[in-house]
């Protein structure tokens, strides 16, 4: 199901691959965290890994010699129905597709595609947070889009032009987020009904999105990475833990589809909607590659990050504002953890923090990181 192409868009950035090597003097500390030499081969425009101006990966040594690598190069390695689908309108960098939910909701969905020959890394349903849209999020869409993702990006039930839902009869409810209540909220994240996922009774938004999605290639993403901002990423990771719950078919997989995921100042609870049974979820819990980014003041995603560093003791990396990295010690590169907290040095939050072009820099690297094949 399609419609119109979408409006052809620049060409991502790219740049070869450049390694350097230095053996510095001296202790290891925060100031050794990132490193700007004069003569350095490099794009300014490149984002940095965590921090600004450049990444810096400590290979070895505490004291004396120190041997660093700066990867130049490390973000730039991004390529960056079940539900009708009906094109409503195509705009500068986005193109809409009006989708129906099980429940008769219209779900606006603007779909963010980079040029047909470039190299795509990952798909990307990008969820905003209460009271938000597709516009509050947009920037985050098109920076990823700029690096070679697609990404889409529904306006959830209740919200910017998702405000309709069909009844029988041909009666419509107005839907409106400040007077929907638990279940009408789960009901974004649901996906359950049956044994086969493509007939599934229940089929909330970010079930249709993903359907969608599948109905435009002919099959699921490859590579589908799950965005989620304040109460969104309350529902993504809700949505995460369904994906890996279909059975496999002696067919194949019906779920698993997502490979990673990215919670944007996350909150525990949401309008009575609460993370909680999704943590006791394999998938959340080991199995899928998490990054936690916060604010200074998301006490939530603090809380959320170190409960899951209690279930993959070996596997993560913490950058908190304004001190020095910390790791597990089995973790000698960054590549190697499955769990990142990046909190930056901004009262921000939710939507408005994953607008931010540093939030955006800190999230293509995670793509980079976690979805390379020879990690």
């Amino acid at each position: 199901m399609g419609g119109k192409a979408a409006p052809a868009l620049p060409r991502p950035q790219t740049m070869d691959s450049l390694v350097k090597v230095y053996l510095i003097p001296g202790p290891v500390g925060p100031a050794w965290n990132w490193l700007e030499p004069a003569s350095a081969p490099w794009n300014a425009c490149m984002p940095p890994l965590f921090m600004p101006p450049l990444p810096v990966v400590i290979l070895a040594g505490q004291s004396g010699l120190m041997r660093l690598v700066i990867t130049t190069s490390l973000a730039c390695l991004l390529a960056a129905g079940s539900g009708s689908a009906t094109p409503a309108r195509a705009a500068a960098d986005g193109q809409r597709f009006d989708l129906e939910t099980s429940d008769g909701v219209t779900l606006a969905t603007w779909l963010y595609e980079p040029p047909e020959d470039a190299k795509t890394l990952a798909t990307v349903i990008l969820v905003h947070d209460f009271e938000g849209s597709h516009e509050t999020v947009e920037p985050l869409a098109v920076a990823l889009r700029d690096a070679g993702c697609t990404v889409a990006v529904p306006d959830l039930r209740g919200h910017g032009a998702s405000k309709n839902r069909a009844q029988p009869g041909g009666r419509d409810d107005t839907l409106d987020i400040r007077q929907m209540r638990k279940p009408d909220l789960e009901l974004i994240a649901a996906g359950a009904g049956g044994r086969l996922r493509e007939q599934s009774a229940v089929r909330g938004d970010l079930e249709t999105v993903h359907a969608f999605l599948a109905s435009r290639s002919g099959s699921p993403p490859d590579t589908l990475v799950v965005v989620g901002c304040g109460a969104g990423a309350t529902l993504a990771t809700l949505w995460t833990a369904a994906d890996w719950a279909w059975p496999p078919l002696a067919s194949g997989p019906q779920g698993q589809h997502v490979q990673a995921l990215v919670l944007v100042s996350p909150s525990w609870t949401a309008k009575g909607v609460s993370l909680q049974p999704a943590l006791g979820t394999d998938a959340v819990k080991q199995e899928i590659p998490v990054m936690v980014l916060a604010g200074t003041h998301d006490r939530d995603a603090i809380r959320l990050f170190d409960q899951l560093k209690r279930q993959r003791p070996k596997a993560w990396f913490d950058q908190r504002a304004g001190v020095e990295f910390t790791k597990a010690k089995d973790v000698e590169k960054p590549g190697e953890a499955t769990l990142f907290l990046m909190q930056l040095d901004t009262p921000l939050t939710a939507d408005k923090l994953a607008a931010e072009a540093d939030a955006a820099a800190r999230i293509k690297t995670f793509f980079s990181l976690v979805l390379d094949a020879d990690r």
